[in-house]
């Protein structure tokens, strides 16, 4: 963002999206680094909205709940089971539902902008609150 601004502010227009985490808008128990970075992520988008408003840019964030991705493989330093157990009888969002819906947010008309989205798989309702089958 810091990079391609400048060239939207040139241009007069551009789309930035922002790709949060629920963590951002909840807190739970042993999350407290990564929840404030994706709070961060949060007040940032904001602050942009704000500063970016004059030179027609949208700012958008994209807040996912449990995406399948290598992130639980890294957490879990490498422990590939202990990662494939954090979907285990859930059918989390994939790299694709979070890509479409970066697709419909940037391809809204030239006067409407989403600011925020929360999108999580059926089966979860909160950081906390998981359905599993």
């Amino acid at each position: 963002a810091r990079s391609l601004s400048p060239i939207m502010i040139k241009n007069g227009f551009g789309h930035i999206v922002n790709i949060g985490s629920i963590a951002g808008k909840e807190v739970y128990a042993n999350g407290n680094v990564y929840c404030a970075t994706k709070h961060a992520v949060d007040a940032l988008s904001k602050a942009m909205r704000i500063d970016l408003l004059q030179h027609n840019i949208k700012v958008t964030a994209i807040h996912p709940g449990m995406v399948e991705t290598e992130f639980s493989i890294v957490r879990f330093k490498g422990d590939e089971e202990r990662a494939k157990n954090v979907y285990k009888g859930v059918k989390p969002l994939s790299a694709e539902d979070i890509a479409e819906t970066i697709y419909w947010v940037t391809s809204r008309p030239e006067h409407v902008n989403i600011n925020d989205i929360i999108i999580m798989p059926t089966a979860q309702a909160n950081p906390t609150h998981t359905v599993r089958k």
